[in-house]
């Protein structure tokens, strides 16, 4: 609670977030936890509502209104459905394994490209396998990376310079 209210300047809204917070919090986590199945999500989800509606705060004017209550839910629930579609699009367990351990990749030895890609630094291998084994888009690449879009466009820039090299080498391109 102490973080939501650092983000607020003004005392008089400190006190109407505490009552939105207190008031809300249960039915917000009971949302997304519906949508999810998954307690500790849902919690995440919860906390980056509340950010979300700190960011909007002016939005609201009376916090025992219907219009607030619809507000919170709306943005739970968007924040759950977006987080649920990004896992089914992309499921965690697929992607650890694969980036975690080169070896993982050892069973395509017999492929050339492969055989390139497991030759790539960590961090191009790791972006040339978001980008184009996972499917993640140059945004959701930068997040996952922790770095910025330029940052992450630069980086995968720089691993498909050095892929086209190696597959030269490889003799896959002339």
């Amino acid at each position: 609670m102490l973080i939501y209210l650092q983000a607020i300047d003004v005392p008089e809204e400190r006190g109407k977030f505490e009552q939105l917070y207190h008031e809300y919090q249960g039915l917000m986590y009971y949302v997304a936890n519906r949508i999810l199945n998954n307690p500790h999500e849902a919690e995440e989800v919860v906390h980056d509502a509340f950010l979300a509606v700190i960011e909007n705060f002016s939005a609201i004017s009376d916090v025992e209104s219907p219009k607030t209550k619809s507000f919170l839910v709306t943005v739970v629930e968007n924040k759950a459905i977006n987080l649920y579609n990004r896992k089914k699009r992309h499921p965690q367990e697929e992607i650890l394994p694969t980036m975690a351990d080169p070896k993982d990749m050892e069973r395509h030895a017999e492929d050339p490209l492969a055989r390139c890609i497991l030759r790539l630094p960590p961090q191009y291998r790791e972006v040339i396998l978001l980008r184009y084994e996972q499917g993640f888009t140059p945004k959701e690449v930068a997040e996952i990376l922790g770095k910025s879009m330029d940052a992450t466009y630069k980086l995968e820039q720089r691993a498909k310079s050095r892929l086209e090299e190696l597959c030269q080498e490889e003799g896959i391109i002339i």
